[in-house]
């Protein structure tokens, strides 16, 4: 199983292995302090890996001393340093690059062999001295060793601490220890929430982007399959909506009869062994998602969907795949491994206009064990469960949004791969009851998160053992695997599966829709009124009010909702719309308006308005005005989709007042009014007045305070993307210009409120804004301050 290691934990490690042997011929503090000798490294290797230390203070190496000699001893049989013809080991010479590496290699046990051309890659290969090349050749080909920037390895370079940090904690994310051999040693892989990022490639900013994308993730599918042949590979869902690709095959370059999706087709170039549907495989309807599966290689799963009419299940629920796997002495084995998928049953309000008098969906925890027993009367050794639906939270509430949690408690469950939430557990979710972040279990089952857009790939590896003719799992863990941000590597077969409709997507997307006067971000959007939002909702308003012309709705004023859709938070401090003054092309509309959905209007009262407003205003933390210390304004656990801005009407956010709702729209504060002055046509809002609002499908199928009070939904099925096209296309070209319709009540001008927002909007503070940068803060963001005159 993998050894996987906090980075706190793994300094401390390296940081006591480094200062707890001082050797003579350390020629002064300043180097003592940054370059490493050999047996400095050894020991801290040794501690890592957490090898048995003997007793002995004796070694076959002549110029080991008795504190090293337990040390090197240790690494000699693990088989990290070999024997030398002059019987020295050399202790206190300091330490190069190449040998550091070779010693990295040896720790992984593979039988995977690989090429010394993979060190012909660097510009510098010739200065590379050791007679071991195929080792050196194996730390390239298991991404320990990865070279510079500048296309160097530099070999002969001698390694700091901080530089052999790196390396070890490289090495540990590959590593396997010895496991008993009439063991097997299984290892369970999975990505989720794919949103169509399968080319390393940014759409809404025409150009690669090494942060994301399935081409990205199969560099580490291929070296966990590597290290482990007993490995299966799943996908957790969501995965045919998310980018400009997604909408130009469904509503543009259409599926046709026969034609493999790029979804099916990218995940069958890894061979994929199944996967599981997520919410956003229902937002184009079932007829569509019939069309995807049809022609998937691998089962796609789910356990809690079922036909409205026959009451039977409308996908497979679950397999049992059976998996010929190899112990440690090397003899086969067959292992029936059962995966069974479930989604949040939320899609029935998300897409209840698609859904509705079609299928029904179950609670996802209680789908997995109502299984369980056949699966395991089918013969299932082991059962590993594909869980679209977030890890939740100790209290279990029937067809509840996120229950990967409860999912982890259920007797039988071996292995859970989650996902929905674009978070990472091991990493996240750290307040909760029974879990380990170092093993990455829940409840004591193996549970990974791995992320979103392809940027994580999940490893549960899992002992089992045979017990008369049942294999039982011994123990298992968890963990999530970065993918390398700096580097180009990609693996290209999952890119020329997809080839085709990439680059008709790509060249779909550069086409030209209008013109802008000005900039439009969306860094600022949680703090004031903002471009990105106000587009969106002239758009809306401007289609609406052709629709009603005529119509009994056209005496009713119309307002228009809209939210900032890339607002950072946990997607990244990239993750914000960014739009030069010019040219806009279709990339441009996607970028500001990033779902599939379509336009709907409500009919609801003033009062209505204003709960929903009162719920957009959760995303705001209170701010104490009397108080001089800092305080964050933003509430980071709201999403920023929920933050929705209504036009039409104007209106203050009072944050020294508690929020109402939080972000299930669950009250909070029964008393609580945040949304204060709110006006329409200069005159305090009649609470009473019927208004039209435009909004989304998925708000408008949702359970939003104000939302639910509707009398009437109006669905247009339309995309609100193209609504955003036409406007522009009408206009021609367009003022991005906020009408700043709504702000914040006073909360004290000595009050010192800050938040968070990319890096790059500080090249974007305008004038009067009472918004002033103030420090870098991680990960790609800043910190700013937001003044009241």
């Amino acid at each position: 199983m993998s050894l996987l290691r906090k980075a706190g934990m793994l300094i401390v490690i390296i940081a006591l292995s480094f200062s707890s042997l001082s050797f003579a011929t350390q020629a002064s503090a300043a180097n003592k302090a940054q370059d490493v000798t050999r047996g400095e490294f050894v020991i801290a290797v040794v501690e890592a890996l957490k090898l048995e230390i003997g007793e002995s203070a004796t070694t076959q190496f002549k110029d080991v001393n008795e504190k090293l000699a337990p040390y090197v001893e240790a690494a000699f049989k693990a088989g990290l340093v070999k024997e030398t013809t002059d019987g020295t080991f050399k202790p206190d010479q300091k330490l190069t690059r190449e040998h550091a590496f070779i010693i990295a290699s040896r720790a992984i046990k593979t039988d995977e062999s690989y090429s010394t051309d993979l060190l012909n890659q660097f510009n510098d290969h010739k200065t590379i001295s050791t007679d071991a090349l195929e080792e050196l050749a194996k730390s390239v080909g298991l991404g320990l060793l990865q070279g510079f920037e500048d296309g160097t390895v530099q070999p002969q370079q001698l390694v700091t601490k901080a530089q052999a940090t790196k390396i070890i904690d490289r090495m540990l994310n590959v590593y396997s220890p010895e496991v008993p051999k009439d063991t097997v040693s299984l290892r369970i892989l999975g990505t989720t929430d794919l949103h169509t990022n399968f080319v390393n490639y940014d759409y809404y900013q025409d150009k690669v982007s090494n942060e994301i994308g399935l081409a990205k993730t199969a560099v580490l599918i291929e070296q966990a399959r590597a290290e482990n042949p007993n490995n299966l590979l799943f996908d957790n869902g969501d995965l045919i909506q998310g980018t400009p690709l997604a909408g130009y095959k469904a509503n543009v370059a259409k599926l046709k009869e026969g034609e493999v999706h790029p979804a099916i087709a990218a995940l069958a170039s890894l061979d994929y062994d199944g996967g599981t549907l997520g919410n956003h495989e229902f937002n184009y309807g079932l007829d569509y998602l019939d069309q995807v599966l049809t022609d998937s290689p691998f089962p796609m799963l789910n356990a809690n969907v079922y036909d409205a009419v026959t009451k039977n299940n409308r996908y497979t629920p679950y397999v049992i795949i059976e998996k010929e796997v190899v112990d440690g002495y090397g003899n086969k084995h067959m292992m029936n491994v059962g995966v069974i998928g479930v989604v949040t049953p939320g899609i029935m309000q998300w897409d209840r206009v698609l859904l509705e008098g079609k299928v029904t969906a179950e609670d996802a925890a209680d789908s997995v064990k109502k299984f369980i027993p056949e699966m395991k009367k089918q013969g299932a050794d082991v059962i590993v469960v594909l869980a679209h639906t977030g890890i939740g939270d100790e209290i279990h509430e029937t067809d509840e949004e996120n229950v990967a949690y409860q999912i982890t408690e259920l007797d039988g469950v071996d292995a859970v791969i989650t996902g929905h939430n674009h978070a990472l557990f091991p990493g996240d979710f750290k307040d909760l009851a029974n879990v380990n972040q170092e093993q990455g279990t829940i409840n004591g089952t193996p549970i990974v998160m791995p992320g979103k857009f392809g940027d994580h790939l999940g490893v549960i590896d899992l002992e089992l053992k045979k017990a008369g003719e049942q294999w039982v799992v011994v123990s298992g863990k968890g963990e999530v695997r970065q993918i390398d941000k700096k580097s180009d590597v990609v693996v290209q077969k999952v890119i020329d599966s997809v080839k085709e409709v990439h680059e008709a997507t790509s060249e779909y997307v550069r086409s030209p829709v209008g013109k802008t006067t000005a900039p439009i971000n969306s860094y600022f959007a949680l703090v004031h009124d903002d471009s990105s939002i106000q587009i969106l909702n002239n758009a809306q308003t401007w289609y609406v009010e052709q629709q009603i012309k005529n119509t009994e709705y056209d005496k009713l004023p119309v307002l228009s909702a809209g939210a900032p859709f890339k607002a950072g938070g946990r997607m990244g401090a990239s993750y914000y719309t960014d739009i030069a003054a010019g040219e806009i092309a279709i990339k441009n509309v996607a970028d500001l308006y990033v779902y599939d959905n379509t336009i709907f209007a409500l009919i609801m009262t003033g009062a209505d308005v204003k709960e929903w407003l009162e719920m957009s205003a959760g995303q705001f933390k209170q701010i104490d005005s009397t108080s001089k210390d800092e305080q964050d304004l933003i509430n980071t656990e709201f999403p920023t989709y929920n933050f929705d801005v209504i036009d039409g009407i104007t209106y203050e956010f009072d944050v020294t007042q508690p929020a109402k709702y939080d972000g299930s729209g669950n009250t909070l504060n029964e008393q609580s009014n945040r949304v204060v002055n709110l006006q329409y046509d200069g005159q305090p809002i009649d609470l009473k007045q019927q208004f039209i609002v435009v909004t989304n499908n998925y708000r408008a199928s949702g359970n939003f305070p104000g939302v639910r009070n509707a009398t009437e939904a109006i669905d247009y099925a339309y995309e609100n993307r193209q609504v955003v096209t036409d406007y522009m296309i009408n206009e021609g070209t367009i003022d991005p210009s906020a009408d700043g319709n709504w702000t914040f009540a006073s909360f004290g001008e000595n009050a010192n409120v800050t938040f968070e927002t990319s890096e790059n909007a500080k090249g974007f503070i305008q004038q009067g804004s009472g918004i002033e940068y103030l420090a870098p803060a991680e990960e790609g963001f800043g910190k700013y301050s937001l003044k009241q005159k």
